[in-house]
């Protein structure tokens, strides 16, 4: 037990390479084995083969034919025999009668006696191969019948070779089967020991355990993190892609492993991940999310693994900063006309105190009486609170900037299914938009604003007298953060068409960018009928 303990806290790398040498030398050994039995078969297989052609040769003498007619048949077959025995390298060369009776035999003194062995077959006139026990042990024979001219069995030959002859070749085959199984467990070890040096470098020399530990750990941390991670290789293939990252950007079933060109993410963003480039807090925009982005290189040794790209989701805080900014707009507009109205005040009691009480009165409500009147028409014809206040609050805002803010007499709003939210996104952006275009343009500054219901729809229309948008650069201010204003404040600067534009997605409704003294921009949202009814 506690040998497998100790092999489980070795190195990933050592235990495969433990595990190949044994799996090779199981194999190597088994071969072997196999090599040997076949050679051993081959072997006797051989001997019979040589045993049977030499003893049809020797049978079919001539000689051998006539020497067993003559009156003595040994003195001349004795000669012969052991002649052939010689020459062909076999243990024994006995010629017998069909009674069985030696003719001829290594061993002189079995001449005359009976053959040991099986010769039914050649007495039938078919040739015989067996291993048998004989005088001089076992061995591999052949007894082959000689016939007359009459084609009938005169005697028998019978040739053969020893199983120790044979072992003794096969013994001499040995070395080479060995050396060769050894030289191939050989190249198979240094084989293994290779893969598994290269092993150890990927695994960084850890241990099954370790390695497991380590990815239950970065898989828990990477899936439970409130960011986006995206890690694309050197190819720009996307490895992995977090919880958050696939919610974020709505990530398709099967993303992993495409090339980041192929992404279904915004144009901006897939652009951003194929380029590998460096990035730190760059926005881009989804259909319904702000993101802010960083991509980094991811390197080791100095030597490049690919990128890692983190997202991290503005969307309610780039809300709230808007809104945020639409307050610190309004809360300037109130104490620069806070500070207007203490002048006119000062103004109204010099006056009063002068004597001229009716000069006083006509110069403190001229003033006042345009700004109730806008109130008054917007309060009647504007049903949404929100909307009203923004464009009074836009209206006082852009007055105290030197920009003329007119809201046209067809402005009119019974109340839609648009959120509030929703309608100051639009509305604001873009009058936020026409108003520094317009204080970027000589006078006169104008912003005009309308915004009514219209065959079934929202329709908001914000023109200035600003220089106009260049038709070149449209889809880039609708797509991510775009400003022409150089600034490197992060939240809150470029990304007012880009967030109207998300809005108007969402409304399935459309954006249209004319152009007048200077940029018109009609937005068109469209009003459910249940909202209508």
């Amino acid at each position: 037990m506690n040998m497998f303990v100790r092999l489980r806290r070795l190195r990933l790398a050592t235990q495969l390479f433990l595990l190949q040498v044994l799996v090779v030398g199981l194999m190597v050994a088994a071969g072997t084995v196999l090599a040997l039995v076949d050679a051993q078969l081959d072997a006797r297989a051989d001997a019979r083969r040589r045993v049977l052609d030499v003893s049809q040769t020797f049978a079919a003498s001539p000689e051998v034919v006539a020497a067993l007619r003559a009156p003595d048949p040994a003195s001349r077959l004795q000669p012969l025999a052991e002649s052939i025995r010689r020459g062909t390298g076999v243990d024994f060369v006995v010629v017998m009668s069909t009674g069985r009776v030696r003719y001829s035999h290594p061993d002189p003194a079995q001449i005359g006696r009976s053959f040991i062995g099986h010769v039914g077959p050649a007495l039938a006139g078919r040739p015989l191969t067996e291993t048998y026990r004989g005088t001089l042990g076992p061995s591999i024979r052949a007894v082959v019948p000689v016939f007359g001219p009459d084609r009938r069995v005169r005697g028998m030959v019978a040739i053969g070779i020893t199983t120790t002859r044979v072992s003794e070749q096969l013994a001499r085959r040995i070395p080479g089967i060995i050396g060769v199984s050894a030289l191939g467990f050989a190249l198979a070890a240094v084989g293994a020991l290779l893969v598994s040096r290269r092993l150890r470098r990927q695994t960084l020399g850890l241990g099954p355990e370790e390695i497991t530990r380590m990815y239950e750990h970065h898989d828990a941390v990477l899936h439970s993190v409130r960011e986006g991670i995206l890690v694309l290789d050197r190819d720009r293939r996307l490895l992995l892609a977090n919880d958050e990252a696939v919610r974020l950007i709505d990530l398709p079933p099967g993303a992993e492993g495409r090339p980041a060109a192929g992404l279904e993410v915004p144009r901006p963003l897939r652009e951003l991940l194929a380029s590998g480039r460096t990035v730190t807090d760059e926005i881009h925009l989804t259909d319904d999310r702000v993101l802010v982005v960083d991509q980094l290189p991811a390197t080791r040794d100095g030597r490049s693994l690919g990128t890692v790209t983190t997202l991290r989701d503005h969307t309610e805080l780039e809300a709230l900063t808007g809104e945020l900014d639409s307050m610190r707009g309004f809360a300037e507009a109130l104490r620069a006309q806070a500070h207007e109205a203490a002048n006119r005040l000062h103004t109204v009691i010099t006056l009063v105190e002068l004597g001229r009480a009716d000069e006083a009165v006509r110069f403190a409500t001229a003033e006042l009486a345009t700004a109730q009147q806008l109130t008054d028409r917007l309060l009647g014809a504007v049903r949404e609170p929100v909307l009203a206040a923004l464009l009074l609050g836009k209206a006082a805002q852009a007055n105290e900037r030197g920009v003329e803010l007119s809201i046209t007499d067809d402005t009119a709003m019974a109340g839609t299914a648009v959120q509030p939210r929703d309608l100051v996104t639009v509305v604001g952006n873009l009058v936020d938009n026409a108003i520094e275009a317009a204080l970027a343009a000589p006078p006169p500054r104008r912003v005009i604003v309308t915004v009514h219901e219209h065959t079934g729809a929202l329709v908001v229309r914000v023109s200035d007298t600003g220089a106009g948008l260049d038709p070149a650069k449209v889809h880039d201010a609708f797509t991510r953060g775009w400003s022409t204003k150089a600034t490197e404040r992060l939240q809150g600067r470029g990304l007012g068409l880009g967030l109207v534009h998300q809005v108007v997605r969402r409304y399935d409704g459309a954006i249209e960018v004319g152009r007048d003294t200077g940029a018109v921009f009609t937005v068109r949202l469209p009003i459910p009928e249940e909202a209508i009814k």
